[in-house]
Parts: C-alpha cells; sequence; structure tokens
C-alpha cells in the first residue's frame, strides 16, 4: 500500500486453510477502505459474475442491480477504476481465487493484460491481492511461463503461528499441555473457533479436550471431517483412496518413494507424482539429511492429518459408535510413540533455527538432522538436531558444525549418558573430516535433566540443556557458559 508508483501492482497471498489469510485480508480491506472479492467453491461462472458485479455497486454506492458487467476483463477493470476513484485505498482482494479458476482460468490472462497495460497508462492502476488455500494452485501462478510470472512484486506464504505464538493464542500456561494440543494442530489459528469450551490447561484436561474435539464426529474439529477438506482444497486430488493410503503409509514410518509403492503394491513411478502432490500442498514434507547425499526422508509435515491417519481412522469405527473415551486410551501409546516424539524433534529443530540465537550465544546457518555412522560398532546414530555454522552448505566435505543434538520426550530426565553419545557422535563426526572443534552439544529434554547434569552444565561452555519451559521461552537454558 506504501509503494508510490501509481501503476497496477498484483500481490499473492497462499496457506494452507484455517491459516488466517481470510481474516487478515478481511481486516485490511476494512482499514484501508478496498473492495474484498471473495469466491465460492460450489458456485459457477455466471453466479459469481452476478454475485461481484453486486459487490462492486455496493462499494460504489448504487444499487445492486445497476452494474450488468458480462465478463471477467469489465469486471476487474471497473473494480480498479471504483477503487480508484472512491475515497479509500485503490486496492482489490480476490480471495479463494482457485475456486474461480475453475471455470474462469483466463483470469490470469486477463490480469497479465491489465498489468501491461497500467505499465503505460493504459489501463487503471491500483493494488489487486490473489489469494487461496490450494497451495499447488497458488504455487503454479507466478511458474515457468505462467502469464503473472514476474508481475507480482510480493509472494506471500502464510505460515501457521510457531508453537510460542500458538500457545498465547490458546491461552495454556502450562507449556506440557501447550505441547500435546500443538502435536495434535500444529499453529493454525482457525482451530480455536471451533474448539468447544475452554482450552486445556493440564494434561489431565487434554484427554477430555482430545475426545470432545479430535474424537467427537458431532464437532466441526472432528478430525476425519476436517482431513477430507485439506485434502479437497486441490483440486489434483481427485483419487482420494490412494491419498489415505500414501499419508498412511508415511505416518506409520515408511519414508521413501520405493518403500512406500512396495508397502501400497504399487510401482515406485506410480506413486512419486501423487507424493510430490502431498508435498506440494503442504502436508508431506521432504527432509534432506544435512551431511549426506541420499533419499530425503518424507514425513507428515500437518498435524491434523498425521493425528487423523494414526489415531481416528483405525479406530473410525469404535469412535462413531460413541466409545472416543475407550478409542483414545487405545491409542494413547500410538500418539506418544508417533506423534508426541516426533513433533518434540521438530519443537528443537524449530527452537534451534528461530530462537537459539537469541536465547544463548550460539551462532548457527542451517539447521536439520542427519544420521553419522560408526564402523567400529556396526551402527549408526540419529542425530535429531544439527547445525551447520553460519555460512555452511549443506552435504559438502569437511562441514564447519555449529551443534549437535539430541531430542527425547521420554519420561526418563537426561543424564550423563546422554552426554557421553553426543560426545561420541562429535569424534566420529571429525574423523569422517569434520570440523567439530566448536561444536556445542545439546540435549533437548521434555521431562528435564538430573541433578548432576545440571550442575556440570553449569561449568561448561559446550553444553545447552533444553527442556520444555526453556522451548517455550519461559525458563532459562542451561550451560553453554
Amino acid at each position: 500500500m506504501q509503494d508510490p508508483p501509481p501503476q497496477l501492482r498484483l500481490a499473492i497471498v497462499s496457506g494452507r486453510r484455517r491459516h488466517g489469510k481470510s481474516f487478515l485480508l478481511e481486516t485490511l480491506t476494512e482499514a484501508a477502505g478496498g473492495l474484498y472479492l471473495t469466491a465460492i467453491r460450489e458456485e459457477g461462472r455466471v453466479p459469481t459474475l452476478r454475485r461481484f458485479n453486486e459487490a462492486i455497486a455496493r462499494h460504489v454506492g448504487v444499487p445492486a442491480h445497476a452494474l450488468r458487467l458480462e465478463g471477467w476483463e469489465e469486471v476487474l477493470t471497473t473494480a480498479l477504476n471504483v477503487v480508484d476513484r472512491a475515497a479509500g485505498a485503490p486496492l482489490v482482494i480476490i480471495d479463494e481465487l482457485p475456486h474461480l479458476l475453475r471455470h474462469s482460468p483466463e483470469i490470469p490472462g486477463l490480469l497479465q493484460l491489465l498489468y501491461d497495460r497500467s505499465q503505460s497508462g493504459k489501463a487503471p492502476g491500483g493494488r489487486i491481492v490473489l489469494c487461496g488455500s490450494a497451495m499447488s494452485v497458488m504455487n503454479e501462478l507466478l511458474s515457468g511461463t505462467r502469464p503473472l510470472r514476474g508481475r507480482a512484486v510480493l509472494d506471500l506464504r502464510l505460515p501457521a503461528f510457531d508453537h510460542r505464538t500458538a500457545r498465547d493464542h490458546w491461552q495454556i500456561a502450562d507449556p506440557e499441555t501447550a505441547l500435546l494440543v500443538d502435536a495434535c494442530l500444529g499453529g493454525a489459528p482457525g482451530y480455536r473457533p471451533l474448539a468447544p469450551g475452554a482450552a486445556p490447561q493440564t494434561t489431565e484436561e487434554f484427554d477430555d479436550w482430545v475426545q470432545r474435539t479430535l474424537l467427537d464426529p458431532g464437532r466441526a474439529l472432528y478430525s476425519r471431517v476436517e482431513a477430507e477438506f485439506l485434502l479437497r482444497e486441490d483440486p489434483r486430488i481427485t483419487h482420494r483412496t490412494l491419498y489415505y493410503d500414501l499419508l498412511a503409509a508415511v505416518a506409520q514410518g515408511t519414508s521413501t518413494p520405493t518403500r512406500i509403492g512396495a508397502l501400497l503394491e504399487r510401482q515406485r513411478s506410480a506413486v512419486a507424482a501423487p507424493l510430490e502432490v502431498l508435498e506440494s500442498t503442504g502436508y508431506l514434507r521432504k527432509e534432506q539429511d544435512l551431511l549426506k547425499t541420499r533419499n530425503p526422508v518424507i514425513t507428515v509435515a500437518d498435524p491434523v492429518i498425521r493425528f487423523n491417519q494414526l489415531i481416528t481412522l483405525p479406530l473410525v469405527d469404535m469412535i462413531e459408535h460413541d466409545r472416543a473415551r475407550q478409542a483414545w486410551q487405545e491409542s494413547r501409546p500410538t500418539f506418544h510413540s508417533k506423534i508426541l516424539g516426533s513433533h518434540f524433534e521438530e519443537l528443537a529443530r524449530r527452537w534451534t533455527r528461530a530462537f537459539a540465537p537469541d536465547e544463548t550465544t550460539l551462532r548457527t546457518g542451517v539447521v536439520g538432522s542427519t544420521d553419522v555412522p560408526d564402523p567400529a560398532a556396526k551402527t549408526k546414530h540419529e542425530v535429531d538436531v544439527l547445525a551447520l555454522a553460519p555460512g555452511e552448505r549443506p552435504r559438502t566435505a569437511h562441514a564447519r558444525i555449529a551443534l549437535i543434538g539430541e531430542a527425547k520426550a521420554t519420561i526418563q530426565p537426561r543424564g550423563p549418558h546422554d552426554v557421553a553419545r553426543l560426545e561420541h557422535i562429535r569424534g566420529l563426526l571429525a574423523a569422517q573430516g569434520h570440523h567439530t572443534a566448536d561444536a556445542t552439544l545439546a540435549l533437548y529434554s521434555l521431562h528435564g535433566f538430573h541433578p548432576g547434569l545440571q550442575r556440570a552444565a553449569a561449568h561448561r561452555t559446550d553444553l545447552l540443556l533444553i527442556d520444555l519451559a526453556a522451548l517455550y521461552g519461559c525458563g532459562p537454558v542451561l550451560g553453554g557458559r
């Protein structure tokens, strides 16, 4: 809005469903006095044009039937002319653009035409924001030879809240309870209004909360229904049975296309394209080893889909016959072993990227994970959190390593043997040629540390102890001094 040139400017805003895009854009429109237009999935071309006509007429203050714009070029041009002449900002927002493209694929080409004409003063100026939840559609707007490539001044992908902001949003005082909720829903702010009653404040209240939200078929937050909504956002997901099978395989720990195909008795080539679709939508994530060139590990990125695949669907018959409490009791071991542990590891990596530089003396570059072979023991060690030094590129020889960390959500406090393991891994990495002399060792623990280890950390500059309070910013990081 502060860009002074009068010519037309375009912006793209995208993000997964429930991330708050429409809320932010509607608030912006109201504050700036712009024009907000939104598409409806079930609406065809003619009723959409009619409704947009009415919205433009209301904005200019004339009767709804006063405008009879019959094509998208007329609608877009008139919308820009109207906001240019109105008292508010020259702003037009088109929300849920992918729904329009189902029946009007010519819109990006018309926007290109208006943009190019506006640069030479032959079309109105103003600002147009295009928004949508179908990530694959929005990502392709500016790709390759698409009409809008090179014409958008902003491509904003709205992420979920981080775990600290999500805790504040849910108003949960207890960090452990906040972690449990985050493991189920992530940081999508749109879930808070859908959850009945107060947010859980203790781990005991969390059990009841799960049963009356994610495991209640009568609620909007029922994970089976929400997962179906999410998958329907992408127009390429048509044969949902295959996609559910892929998500289930990945959620269970199958992490490469070849193994996923074998589990589903399909060729690797048959699952490669659907896996790419799920990755482009943000429902799956490919994680590259930071030190070695190998196949990336595929994981479920969306917490709601992960919960649905691992908890709800295996016991859906029990849940939908009013036995949610029993289903949850039977699912709790799965929740702790397959959801909470991996979520805690991701939270540890997130803290290392976003918060460690401000809350410790640590300076890091790329953060991820790796496997370190141990030839003498004929095994390998999984490193949950690995940070390269600033400026280091992944998968290069003789990398400078800033941090080697282990994240554990088990009930036992971490002790000296955990530090000894990290020291051993540091030695193995040094033997491989990596620079580890300045590497910090980090233990991330859901249930704290032995007192002796805390005392030792107070006297070591190469050891950090990060408990859940520290991860959530309500407690100190121990060590590193």
